[in-house]
């Protein structure tokens, strides 16, 4: 038998159920539990695209170190599905533990020699203690939160905390889930050897930070950045974003007598939805739509129209596991390039990379300010890692002396003065026009708008030289953009070193673990992390500073690579990719091993002659 693995505030715990089982609530419980306790945590629901029925899982990174990326691994795994039961064992990392319900008897064959094995019998206690099968059923997912407690010192006392806050005035459902609780703990308690070794101790790691998805935190970002119109098509992984922003509207922008001062369209698709939102902006309102991979694509001809009439609009994408339908409750990094050059023709769009729900925030809110500073599209690329999954994060922050940045909007009253207005003129050399909005005077300004080629002046025509020269000021406007989007974030390495990584979103978590493991085995890595296309200069210089440049990212087709070459210019060869693209989250592991063996492969040999 291997040696238990022991841990306190350090290890990974991972729960298979069945979905729609009532797990959730109960998992989430858990998770919280420890968040009160003080020790950082990072949770991600894994679930099925499909019905009822089907696997689900709840991974839980405690780390009392802060670690929030996925470490890669499991410590213990709660096996609460006998159809995923060979494939959950299989998890297990060696000397961890497996937790199940051992009310029927399972063959010795089923487990591992080198786990170590804790049964509970969940469903003979439930069925001792309720007759209502729906009540055995969920409240067995809190009795094994109860024999977990002991298992690895949770506090019962925050629990009971949090059942009573969930369920605040409710005593009737908030007594049998503390009997239940307490059942599954005593039963612990009495028949087995707590703790393990795996345990929890008090800490104050937490801080003041918030505990939040990143749908929600761009949906109040939204709110913040002045959106009042939100035109959308229910998708995962990106319908909560709309929802969001629905729910915080309805708070904060509602009058006293009840009069809203928002407008939620759910059109009949996701074309309908952006052709909402060109035509809310047109008319000067700020407007999004919360859309997936496959929205995009259906969107591609309205988003061309929004960059060559040049209309102010923002498209919240959570990336999802593409082509087609995919895996539609499954994460990825897949839209780069399809968010980056979306529609026909010669397009290029603001694209940002938000790395967590603070920056979801923060992005939601720029976002808008960059469309009607800019007047294009702007694209905010989360995936479904942080828009549907919970993150530790610092609390959001805004300015109240902050004002809105509409750009370059021209008054009544300086068209009436004789202002020179040209809908596609270039005054300031910058590539951004002036507009108006729609009735801004009785006979001068803009009236209408569309998507053929045009003058200067928007005059209809299709002369080369005039479609040549708009074409070009579009492109001076997006070298304007440089200046404007969040600047990359560097990471210099303690030491010297020729090693640099590129990386963006959601994958900022585990890379700072990574980097971190590296660095303790003596592998030195500068690091870039991309927040915004187009790219600063800053980029070509820290690509030109490095003899290799590892690209990391959750896509198959190393698009973000494929963006910095086309873009920047850069060789091939000078771009190292890291791919994964499974569907789940990466790991710590997954970086540091793709990037440790392939340096460590290149100072070996030369270790090894010197040596000789």
């Amino acid at each position: 038998m291997r040696s238990p693995v022991t841990a306190t505030n350090d290890f990974v715990v991972k729960f298979a159920n069945v979905n729609g089982s009532g797990s959730a609530s109960a998992n989430q419980l858990f998770a919280k539990a420890i968040l009160r306790m003080g020790i950082p945590i990072a949770s991600r629901n894994i679930f099925p695209s499909n019905i009822q029925g089907l696997p689900t899982w709840f991974e839980v990174r405690v780390s009392g170190e802060g670690h929030l990326g996925r470490r890669g691994g499991v410590d213990l795994m709660v096996a609460m599905n006998p159809q995923t039961w060979e494939r959950d064992v299989a998890e297990i990392d060696p000397g961890g533990y497996l937790f199940y319900d051992s009310t029927r008897p399972v063959p010795q064959s089923r487990f591992r020699e080198d786990i170590h094995v804790i049964g509970v019998p969940l469903t003979e206690m439930c069925n001792a203690a309720y007759t209502d099968a729906r009540q055995r059923q969920l409240f067995k997912n809190i009795m094994y939160v109860g024999a977990l407690s002991a298992l690895l010192q949770i506090d019962p006392a925050v629990v009971e905390t949090l059942l009573s806050e969930q369920y605040k005035g409710k005593e009737k459902l908030a007594k049998p889930n503390r009997d239940a609780f307490q059942m599954g703990r005593d039963w612990a308690l009495a028949n087995l050897a707590c703790p393990i070794g795996l345990t929890l101790e008090r800490a104050d790691r937490v801080g003041n930070r918030i505990y939040v998805d990143g749908n929600s935190a761009a949906g109040l970002g939204a709110v913040y950045g002045g959106a009042t119109v939100c035109a959308w098509y229910p998708i995962t992984p990106s319908t909560s974003l709309a929802e969001g922003y629905e729910r915080y509207a309805k708070k904060f922008r509602t009058d006293p007598d009840g009069r809203k001062r928002y407008a939620i369209v759910q059109a009949e698709d996701e074309l309908a939805s952006i052709g909402v939102v060109i035509g809310a902006a047109w008319n000067g309102a700020r407007a999004f739509t919360a859309t997936s991979g496959p929205g995009i694509s259906l969107m591609q001809e309205f988003v061309g129209l929004s960059y060559f009439a040049e209309i102010p609009s923002v498209i919240f994408d959570v990336q999802r596991a593409g082509p087609s339908t995919g895996m539609p409750t499954r994460t990825q990094q897949s839209d780069v390039l399809a968010a980056a050059y979306a529609s026909h023709g010669d397009t290029k769009h603001i694209v940002l990379f938000p790395e967590d729900p603070h920056e979801c925030f923060a992005f939601g809110a720029d976002a808008f300010d960059l469309a009607d500073r800019l007047q294009q599209p702007v694209f905010v690329l989360l995936d479904l890692d942080i828009g549907m999954n919970d993150w530790l994060c610092e609390p959001f922050a805004w300015d109240d002396n902050r004002r809105m940045d509409r750009g370059k909007v021209m008054t009544a009253e300086e068209l009436e003065a004789g202002r020179v207005f040209g809908r596609y003129l270039d005054s300031d050399g910058d590539g951004i026009p002036y507009r108006t909005y729609p009735g801004t005077h009785p006979s001068k300004g803009a009236f209408f708008t569309r998507g053929t080629s045009r003058d200067r002046f928007a005059k209809y025509t299709e002369v080369g030289a005039a479609y040549v020269d708009n074409m070009q000021r579009l492109l001076q406007k997006f070298e304007t953009a440089k200046g404007i989007v969040p600047r990359p974030v560097l990471r210099q390495a303690k030491e010297p070193t020729r090693t640099g990584v590129i990386y963006y979103g959601s994958s900022s978590a585990a890379m700072k673990e990574a980097l971190a493991a590296l660095e303790a085995e003596g592998i030195h890595v500068d690091a870039l992390r991309i927040r915004a296309f187009p790219f600063y200069q800053d980029v070509e210089a820290f690509v030109a500073a490095h003899d290799q440049v590892f690209v990391v990212e959750q896509n198959r087709d190393a698009q973000l690579r494929t963006l910095l070459m086309n873009e920047c210019s850069i060789a091939p060869q000078q771009l190292i990719p890291v791919l994964h693209y499974d569907g789940t989250p990466i790991t710590a592991r997954f970086i540091r091993a793709a990037i440790g063996d392939k340096v460590l492969a290149q100072i070996l040999p030369f270790a090894g002659a010197a040596a000789e």
